[in-house]
């Protein structure tokens, strides 16, 4: 996880207007969101969630290593096929 000055930096640079978690408890964040903590470096590996509108969770992705990660495409494909269904 980035230091909060990283993640401040990421958020200016980006413009972006929603909330970023930063300076976290990697252990916790696994425990609450079943990412993958890896003991040996101390770190999370990379979990993706698309989260409908009205907070469920639509999809989920987790990562034991450097693949594994949702695809900037496919999220916006399924994001439309969601707000174009009923």
């Amino acid at each position: 996880m980035d230091r909060p000055d990283q993640a401040k930096g990421t958020i200016e640079r980006l413009g972006l207007a929603f909330p970023v978690a930063c300076g976290l408890d990697p252990r916790e964040v696994s425990v609450r969101t079943g990412a993958f903590f890896e003991k040996e470096r101390g770190i999370l590996q990379a979990a993706g969630f698309i989260v409908r509108r009205d907070g469920t969770v639509a999809l989920a992705a987790y990562s034991t290593g450097a693949i594994g990660r949702l695809v900037a495409a496919d999220c916006l494909g399924l994001i439309d096929f969601y707000a174009k269904k009923p």
